[in-house]
């Protein structure tokens, strides 16, 4: 199993001009939010029905498949775990009062797909393929990578 650093460093490969840099650290964070807000979208009916629940103990789909994401980083470092579980819980309260105001599901397909346009022209700008396409655990790598580039000590 790769430590989290020899993921950064694979993922960091193909992410070394700093304009496809600079889209990534606003992309991956948009399109991590926009899935936790597609996952709200979901009614939360269909999760009592088909967990056969008999009290709302889960407010949402997006927190069920939180739990099993935080468990991939956990596996990987508690540290980025807990940095991962604080951007997570703000995507779920901005996303939970956007949906006051427009039609959740809607919001979160256009940043969806805006931020991923973005993430193709950055790796345009880069002249090489997003990592994903190699391993779809680098999907999961993007967030982190972008956090701990982003809040290290060393560009603070």
């Amino acid at each position: 199993m790769r430590t989290l650093e020899q993921w950064f460093e694979e993922y960091a490969v193909s992410h070394q001009n700093p304009k496809n840099k600079a889209i990534h650290y606003v992309c991956v964070p948009a399109i991590y939010f926009s899935i936790v807000g597609l996952l709200m979208s979901i009614p939360s009916g269909i999760i009592a029905n088909t967990l056969q629940l008999h009290a709302p103990v889960i407010e949402n789909w997006a927190v069920v498949v939180l739990i099993f994401v935080l468990l991939f980083y956990i596996r990987l470092s508690v540290v980025m775990a807990i940095k991962i579980a604080i951007f997570s819980v703000i995507c779920l309260i901005v996303n939970y009062y956007i949906s006051q105001f427009v039609p959740l599901w809607i919001f979160s397909i256009g940043v969806f797909v805006i931020a991923w346009i973005g993430q193709f022209y950055g790796h345009n700008i880069e002249g090489k393929k997003p990592s994903f396409l190699k391993d779809l655990q680098f999907l999961m790598i993007g967030p982190a990578w972008v956090v701990e580039n982003l809040f290290s000590k060393k560009n603070l």
